[in-house]
């Protein structure tokens, strides 16, 4: 229904807040959004109305229709119906002029805010980002090194790329940064997220840059390839960067004789970053802007040994190494941490920090004192100056404080008891403001300043208030909101810094020798340190809380400790393994005969200790499920289990409750016990790798099962009578197949068919309101792994029924179904549900699944072109190919649809081949000839791989995963999890799983494609 004012007259977009309502008018009309009867797309002018400046919104995004062209329509449906494209695409576009300015250069990237391919991105998805920009080869070492990627294109071209790849990445940042304002319903972006975010980009943008750099500077045998490391400082090295600032680096080269070639490098890098993305700062390099711009290692320490000042100390806080030789970068960072954490003993050194901060303040020009948000009294140097001081002093004892980020560093002293609880959570909350401010301010031209606009200038001061979520309140404008909190948090942090930053006790303790300081027992960290643990102050912390007091839980902790931290240190995670156990410990304090099983039973002992310092998945199951202890001391009844029987126990106890809610949680109580009992016997090598995926897959089933008993019980009763309709559901994918992970989905088809007498309209209704009840709730939040049940493997996909009769599927498949359901159907078979509806289910999708005659030429051209397409497309951006063991070369879809392949050309003439099991069905696939079994072999024992790495990288992380990881840490622990020997190299199970795919890959391609 139109809008209408009061009186009855048209409505004009004043009322939406547009300050010039003919213009908007027009606007709006060629927008398609407005009549003569008013908004015809009124979300969309609500929306345009909740921007920070909804004129200036408006008029961009008429600029932007003009860009798009014919792409415009797409873009207007999209608006109307995507609230995060609309709130993040307004909000920038109510905000920044420049990146209005971006979108109509570059009219295509409106898309990275819609909200199906819009996503946090890591830092090597900012690299991949910008390295494709350039198009840098695929090399496997960092940018800048002699194995690195180097740019393809260079000049110019390589500018003008990198720009614009840049303010895409910007643009990103932005829209997850301001879109709230324009739409509530979105998530919040914290003021650390974005700091973090831009700080990762900044940081792929001067990788970027160094390839581009190398590909420029020609290196050859009579010019060779230096040794450079890249170091951030300041805000970039701190993680906590503004969108524009300069980029404060440091050179480091790793030899004399490469002086020459680094500098010439450096130089390079600084002056395609500053063309492409943003200035690049030098001057905190020894000797500043008149020292040599790249130094040797040696030459940076000799430098800061002898004649380094304390701010030059107070700056190597921040410091981090970011690009370049990785290894170099290393050690210069280990080799100045050090100093940094002893430059709190020089003399005068608190003094030194105080008079310098006076100086810059000093320095701020009187007539803009009062409107300087960074460098003023009550700024953000104010903050940042009083936690450095206090780091420098504190931290040269109590390592929990050296961090880099301010409000990270914030909280460490406010933990450890050297600030004030309150007085830490005031100074945060006033520094973030600060900050997100500061942003706003930035955001509108992408320029750099710190200055806060005109206290009169109402219209500007207007639309910042508005970007930062503030609004009139009865008399009070948005502006006067804002001027109120500026100068509220300014006071509050001048107060703060003026307690903290001059207090006393800074220059005592200053003067105490860092050796005096220490309160830990030296002989204890050294054996700590001496096991393997890497923090051995943290260590020696957890070890204090078990054993603190003179209760017996802490005298038996004392006796189990010694043996317990003997056994953690043979773990790819001892400092990990130690924290689950305090954890664990803390959470089963009151079970009685816990600490007594550890005690009397030794194998427990050693067996939790083995699954803590693997697994982070199994302390956060083990505090909800402790009574899997038990099991550890008692090898069949932990792994010999009878799978039917685990499944039997659960849908019978769940049977016993007649409240779905109830129903639901005892459900998850005896999945999580399933699911830890299976895992400790998965990571201690007492299971098969199929017995696993079975019994996974059996849990899953049971799980259904009761779940659709109670809905069904729940359902009819509320219909008052027997239930209308047989219901069966049906296993897909990898649940059909008995082959599931831990942290894997259940596909599935529901089927009903009406009872006797019953009207088959009312079969379906309440088939679906029982389905809706299923999936509603297995999907209720939860601590543990989640339950998903999913149907978009249903005819017509998310756009079908939830249920359908037998014949209705049988319909379906006769006149509409393609060849990729076919495929689909090859694992379907019942799992829960009316047994005889599932078989009949079954018989009836037999003729679809195996074709007689097997597959014409054209159904194989078009398997293989889907496949090809998931292939190219569905893998996720940033993704390692080699390593992705879902989509990855020679990981699960290269296998399994190789099978399926086979199924469909074959397994209508050779029932043998009728399994939904992928193990099973390479098998008879070998015996019937269709396989070399040498090809069989390579396949099946790619796939079982690609299976067993996936679901160890979810015991090790606690969260599903389908990439190798890269960090040597959880590496080692999936190596553990593999049940690869103590000791062995972490690079050996990328190696060995490299080898198995790439020989599964070649299969692949021989047998599937036909190469």
């Amino acid at each position: 229904m139109a809008n209408t004012s009061r009186s009855g007259s048209t409505p004009s977009p004043a009322r939406f807040g547009f300050s010039d309502a003919g213009r908007a008018e027009e606007q709006l009309r060629a927008a398609g959004w407005w009549s003569d009867s008013g908004p015809v797309a009124e979300p969309v002018v609500a929306a345009l109305s909740r921007a920070p400046d909804p004129d200036l919104a408006l008029h961009s995004l008429d600029r932007l229709r003009e860009a798009v062209g014919p792409a415009w329509s797409e873009l207007s449906g999209l608006l109307a119906e995507d609230v995060g494209l609309r709130g993040r695409l307004f909000a920038v576009l109510g905000t920044s002029t420049t990146f209005a300015d971006h979108l109509v250069a570059h009219p295509e990237d409106w898309r990275r805010l819609c909200s199906d391919r819009f996503r946090e991105r890591t830092l090597d998805g900012y690299t991949s980002v910008l390295l494709d920009a350039v198009h840098a080869d695929r090399a496997d070492g960092a940018p800048g090194t002699p194995a690195g990627p180097v740019a393809t294109v260079c000049g110019t071209e390589a500018v003008s790329a990198l720009r614009g790849a840049y303010r895409g990445l910007l643009l990103e940042i932005a829209g997850r940064d301001v879109g709230r304002v324009v739409e509530p319903s979105l998530p919040a972006a914290a003021y650390e997220q974005v700091a973090a975010a831009l700080s990762d980009a900044a940081v792929a943008a001067l990788r970027a840059a160094l390839a581009v750099a190398v590909a420029e500077s020609g290196f050859d045998e009579d010019d060779p390839f230096p040794r450079l490391a890249v170091i951030a400082m300041g805000k970039c090295g701190g993680c906590e960067l503004n969108y524009v600032s300069d980029v404060d680096v440091v050179f480091v080269a790793e030899a004399e004789e490469d002086l020459g070639a680094a500098t010439r490098l450096a130089s390079l890098l600084m002056r395609i970053a500053g063309a492409s993305f943003f200035e690049i700062d030098a001057a905190l390099r020894p000797e500043g802007k008149a020292g040599a711009l790249v130094r040797t290692l040696d030459g940076h320490l000799n430098y800061f040994r002898r004649w380094a000042r304390t701010w030059e100390f107070q700056a190597l806080l921040k410091a981090r190494p970011v690009a370049g030789d990785e290894d170099l970068g290393a050690r210069y960072h280990a080799a100045v941490q050090p100093l940094v954490w002893t430059a709190g003993e020089r003399e005068g050194f608190v003094g030194d920090v105080q008079a310098m901060r006076r100086r810059v303040e000093d320095h701020v020009p009187a007539d803009i004192a009062e409107r300087e948000l960074k460098l003023g009294r009550g700024g953000l140097r104010d903050v940042e100056f009083a936690v450095q001081l206090l780091q420098m002093v504190h931290g040269r004892s109590d390592e929990s404080l050296r961090q880099a980020p301010t409000l990270e560093a914030l909280l460490a002293l406010g933990d450890g008891g050297y600030v004030a609880r309150a007085d830490a959570a005031d100074l945060v909350d006033s520094y973030c403001f600060l900050r997100r401010l500061e942003h706003r301010l930035q955001l509108q031209k992408l320029r750099r300043t710190h200055l806060f606009p005109d206290f009169d200038d109402a219209e500007v001061l207007h639309v910042v208030a508005r970007a930062l979520g503030l609004r009139s309140s009865g008399r009070t404008s948005a502006g006067q909101a804002l001027v109120a909190e500026f100068r509220r948090h300014l006071n509050r942090v001048r107060r703060l810094h003026e307690k903290l930053f001059y207090r006393p006790l800074l220059e005592a303790v200053a003067k105490v020798p860092t050796e005096a300081l220490r309160l830990t027992t030296r002989a204890a960290t050294e054996r700590l340190a001496a096991l393997g643990f890497l923090s051995p102050e943290g260590a020696l912390r957890h070890i204090q809380s078990l054993t603190s007091g003179m209760s017996r839980r802490a005298s038996i902790q004392g006796t189990l400790l010694p043996m317990l931290l003997d056994l953690l240190a043979t773990t790819p995670d001892p400092d990990g393994g130690l924290l689950a156990y305090r954890k664990v410990s803390e959470a089963l304090a009151e079970t009685p005969w816990y600490l007594r099983l550890l005690r009397d039973e030794g194998v427990v002992a050693e067996r939790l200790a083995l699954l803590l310092g693997t697994a982070k998945l199994v302390p956060e199951l083990l505090v909800r499920a402790p009574e899997v202890l038990r099991l550890l001391s008692d090898t069949p009844a932990l792994a010999e289990r009878d799978q039917e029987e685990a499944a039997t126990s659960l849908r019978s106890a769940v049977g016993r409750y007649s409240d779905p809610g109830r129903a639901a949680a005892a459900a998850r109580s005896l999945r999580r016990h399933e699911l830890l009992r299976i895992a400790c016997a998965d990571l201690l090598g007492l299971m098969e790798p199929t017995e696993v995926f079975r019994g996974l897959s059996n849990v899953w089933a049971a799980v259904l099962e009761s779940a659709l008993d109670v809905s069904m019980r729940t359902i009819a009763a509320q219909h008052g009578g027997p239930p209308p309709a047989r219901i069966a559901v049906i296993g897909m994918g990898r649940l059909g197949g008995g082959e599931l992970g831990y942290g894997s989905d259940a596909d599935v088809l529901f089927v009903c068919e009406p009872t006797e007498d019953a009207d088959e309209q009312l079969a379906v209704r309440y088939a679906t309101a029982v389905v809706e009840q299923v999936r509603r709730l297995l999907g209720a939040p939860s601590q543990d792994p989640p339950l998903e049940v999913d149907i978009d493997l249903r005819p017509e996909g998310r756009q079908g029924p939830l249920v359908r009769t037998l014949d209705s599927y049988r319909t379906y498949y006769d006149r509409w179904g393609e060849v990729w359901e076919a495929q689909a159907l090859l694992r379907a078979r019942p799992v829960a549900g009316d047994r005889e509806l599932g078989e009949r289910f079954r018989t009836a999708i037999d003729p679809v699944r195996y074709p007689v005659g097997g597959l014409d030429e054209d159904k194989v051209r078009e398997i293989r072109r889907i496949k090809a397409r998931v292939d190219s497309e569905r893998l996720p951006r940033g993704a390692d190919p080699a390593t992705h063991t879902k989509l990855g070369r020679g990981g699960l879809a290269d296998v399994e649809w190789t099978l399926q392949l086979l199924q469909l050309r074959h397994a209508h003439d050779l029932p043998a081949l009728r399994t939904p099991s992928t193990v099973e069905g390479l098998r008879v696939a070998a015996e019937a000839g269709l396989l070399d079994e040498q090809d069989a072999a390579e396949l099946t024992e790619a796939w079982t791989l690609a299976m067993r790495v996936r679901n160890a990288v979810m015991l090790v992380r606690g969260k599903p995963d389908d990439q190798l990881p890269k960090k040597v840490r959880e590496l080692s622990a999936v190596g553990a999890a593999l049940g690869y020997p103590q000791g062995v190299d972490s690079g050996a199970v990328v190696d060995d799983y490299l080898r198995v795919t790439r020989h599964a890959r070649s299969v692949v391609e021989r047998v599937f494609y036909e190469f």
